[in-house]
């Protein structure tokens, strides 16, 4: 261990209670993204994350406006101009603390029982956050930081970060990096360090499909015009075979395939068939059979029906053919997927299948590209090592099967891969009553944080 590093890890264990206590006001911050009325609380909370990023050391350090809620920006210099450069990314915003009545403490009154805290944010994101500026400051502390650090943390990601792709878009040159940082990640327990090396994408589609003018009594008309309904229940039945493979034409030919490297890492994650039953309670697992329920959920494709809306479904009965029909409609991608070939896939399945008895329209709702980093490369040996170092065993590699749009448009746009560490657990109730950080699992995080950026030099 250097000096720098040892001295850095005894700060951050010495300071562990100024680091809680500055992320108990972090969190007395309701910074809801989605309600108008807390405009003035985001600016705050914009205002307060600037100052801690001018209390680090950080230069040009700026709250810059979107059309939406502000993207805050510093840049810390390292202690050598040709170390490498770090994009670190975050969020200051949280949902809303909806039910109240369920919360045991105030939502935005961090408090403390056993090993948790609790406070809407804790664990999304404002808890991670917190644990990477500490760590930095640990650094800072202790003979400075190793690495050069642009800080990028946004005021929307609860929203969909609508106005942070136009952002990336015009800051190219302000934000170019070797590598990216992305702290919105978790852990599976708090003895399996775990690092997230990939994340689907996502196509979002509405189906709408209409036949006769207006609804007809089923019994004058039944068996001379094509129930919608009925039209679009056949339509959608047709996108997966027997075997649960989706139809699409062409939608498999650009999705990677798992090498034996990856299955067998894989393998060692305490997820098996037994965890998706206990997890979904569902009688029996549904899939490609050549695939293992892990592989299906997180780096196999999926076309799945999210809503179907037609007729008539009150109480009693009403005898009608129903006239439309809608439903709502996701693709979770594989790497190497493009949501916007996966609509034109769909777009041809429907034109191919759909029968002249009806109409329909597709409309391409939103889209997100899926995401995996070379588990290989040195930005992830790095956290490999400095896992290692503070769990005392090799990490797990997760593939996650939800979408990080920002992930993608990151590499799109700016060129560089994300690496995504984040010390969050599974039953950290995110955008639920009674979020939860558990607090040994996060003074690790800190210590590990520490330990990264300096790897990220000394095992260059």
């Amino acid at each position: 261990m250097s000096i720098n590093r040892a001295a850095a890890v005894e700060y951050a264990r010495a300071h562990r209670e100024a680091f809680l206590q500055e992320l108990s006001e972090f969190l007395a911050l309701p910074s809801i993204s989605t309600d108008p009325a807390h405009k003035e609380d985001i600016q705050h909370t914009a205002e307060w994350v600037a100052d801690r990023l001018r209390r680090l050391g950080a230069q040009d350090v700026a709250i810059m406006p979107t059309e939406g809620h502000p993207v805050v920006y510093g840049f810390l210099p390292g202690a050598s101009a040709d170390a490498p450069t770090v994009l670190l990314y975050g969020h200051y915003d949280v949902q809303p603390p909806d039910p109240l009545d369920l919360w045991e403490s105030p939502p935005f009154e961090a408090t403390v029982r056993g090993d948790n805290l609790y406070a809407r944010g804790a664990a999304d994101m404002k808890g991670q956050i917190i644990a990477v500026l500490s760590a930095i400051e640990a650094l800072h502390e202790s003979g400075g930081v190793p690495v050069n650090i642009k800080f990028l943390i946004e005021g929307e990601e609860e929203i969909g970060s609508p106005h942070l792709t136009p952002f990336l878009k015009q800051h190219r040159e302000m934000l170019s990096c070797d590598f990216s940082l992305n702290v919105d990640s978790g852990v599976l327990a708090p003895d399996l360090p775990t690092i997230t090396y990939a994340l689907r994408g996502l196509a979002a589609f509405e189906l709408r499909v209409s036949g006769p003018a207006q609804d007809l009594h089923s019994g004058i008309f039944g068996g001379v015009v094509h129930n919608a309904a009925n039209a679009l229940a056949e339509l959608i039945a047709g996108m997966h075979d027997k075997e649960g493979r989706i139809t699409l034409p062409g939608f498999y030919d650009k999705v990677r395939p798992l090498d034996e490297e990856e299955r067998a890492e894989l393998a060692r994650l305490p997820m098996g068939e037994d965890f998706w039953l206990a997890q979904t309670g569902a009688p029996a697992l549904y899939g490609e059979p050549e695939f293992t329920p892990l592989e299906r959920a997180t780096l196999r494709p999926t076309l799945d029906v999210n809503g179907i809306q037609s007729g008539y479904t009150g109480k009693g009965t009403k005898t009608v053919i129903p006239s439309k029909a809608v439903a709502k409609i996701s693709c979770r991608l594989a790497p190497d997927q493009d949501p916007e070939e996966v609509h034109q896939q769909l777009r041809r399945y429907l034109e191919e299948n759909a029968p002249p008895t009806i109409r329909w329209e597709l409309d391409y709702l939103a889209g997100a590209y899926p995401v995996i980093t070379d588990r290989h490369s040195p930005w992830m040996q790095a956290l490999v090592d400095a896992m290692q170092r503070v769990w005392n065993k090799r990490p797990l590699f997760k593939p996650e099967g939800a979408t990080v749009p920002i992930v993608g448009f990151m590499q799109r746009i700016l060129g560089v891969d994300s690496v995504m560490a984040g010390f969050i657990l599974p039953d950290a109730n995110l955008h639920a009553p009674n979020e939860k950080l558990h607090l040994p699992t996060w003074y690790r995080g800190i210590e590990t944080f520490v330990h990264y950026f300096v790897n990220l030099v000394e095992n260059k």
